[in-house]
């Protein structure tokens, strides 16, 4: 897999961390350098992480698939990414205003594994496609923190207008990532 394929995948993947990054900085509880950092830091560290565990359990599955993996990842990929879809079509950020500190405690806790659920999926999807780990997982955790950053700044000056489209985006770049897996490879 080529990095321009893994940054696809990563951009992907940080939507919805940029949507909740952007709704945070709407809120006006990370206008000081320290909670912004500390959300960014966070979603980038679940987005890192739950690739890799995703590829370990799907490495210990792939016997069972055989010679179906790559439909398994084009099925994974397009389930994560039209999933996205629907929840930009459903989301409506203005309501979602932030009342708590979106960096501490639970909250924190809570945002990071929602956010990141989808690339434990897309772990699975790698581990079927026989592509090693650590450099995807790296790019995919920087990438979410770095648009987690920008979606805070954004969110801060111009509030939640477009949080359900960039997930929206990111439905799409996911479900073309998995068209392409799919007609590259039958």
């Amino acid at each position: 897999m080529s990095l321009v394929e893994i940054l696809i995948i990563a951009v992907g993947l940080a939507m919805d961390a940029f949507a909740v990054s952007v709704a945070g900085g709407a809120g006006g509880q990370l206008r000081h350098p320290r909670p912004a950092l500390r959300l960014a830091f966070h979603l980038g560290l679940f987005q890192g992480l739950m690739p890799v565990i995703g590829w370990f359990l799907g490495s210990q599955a792939l016997h069972l698939v055989g010679g179906f993996g790559r439909w398994v990842a084009f099925g994974l990929l397009v389930y994560i990414g039209v999933r996205m879809i629907g929840s930009g079509f459903r989301s409506n950020l203005r309501d979602d205003r932030q009342t708590t500190d979106p960096s501490r405690g639970w909250t924190l806790v809570a945002l990071s594994v929602a956010t990141s659920i989808d690339a434990l999926a897309v772990g699975v999807s790698l581990a079927m496609l026989g592509v090693g780990i650590w450099q995807p997982s790296a790019v995919i955790g920087v990438v979410t923190a770095g648009m987690s950053l920008i979606g805070i700044a954004i969110g801060d000056r111009v509030g939640m207008r477009w949080g359900s489209r960039v997930e929206f985006a990111g439905g799409i770049l996911l479900v073309a990532i998995g068209i392409r897996i799919l007609a590259g490879h039958s």
